[in-house]
């Protein structure tokens, strides 16, 4: 009993860790995403030539790399729960072989939602990073 109550414990945290992670990169991307009125540092002779501009981090490519975190996040987050779903759904069929065919089907169908919801969040992120 005390190793299903540490599980969850350790669910909760990581839950909560992503949710606060999600939260961070929402709030910091407008940071990343303005303009500053900051001038160009003077040219630096071993890093930049003559006819060379130092290279700058585009709002695009910063939304690039913000939708792929959140997608990556999203899937891994998708993927702990796909797993308690399969071990809750052996465990169960292992207790009650009788009734495996609507523990499997229901299972399946959960874990279509969850591969739903994934789907749905790479989606928003492209159109994150193409449409806005």
């Amino acid at each position: 009993m005390k190793s299903s109550t540490f599980n969850t414990s350790i669910i909760k945290s990581v839950l909560a860790l992503a949710v606060v992670a999600v939260l961070v990169l929402f709030v910091s991307l407008p940071a990343f995403a303005t303009e500053s009125d900051v001038p160009a540092p003077a040219e630096d002779i071993t890093t930049v030539g003559a006819d060379e501009q130092p290279a700058q981090i585009s709002e695009k490519s910063v939304k690039a790399i913000v939708a792929a975190a959140i997608v990556g996040l999203v899937a891994s987050v998708g993927a702990v729960g796909m797993t308690i779903a399969v071990s809750k759904s052996t465990s169960n069929i292992a207790r009650q072989p009788e009734a495996s065919d609507k523990i499997s089907s229901s299972t399946m169908l959960g874990l279509v939602f969850i591969e739903t919801t994934i789907i749905y969040a790479l989606i928003v992120a492209v159109l994150v990073v193409f449409v806005l």
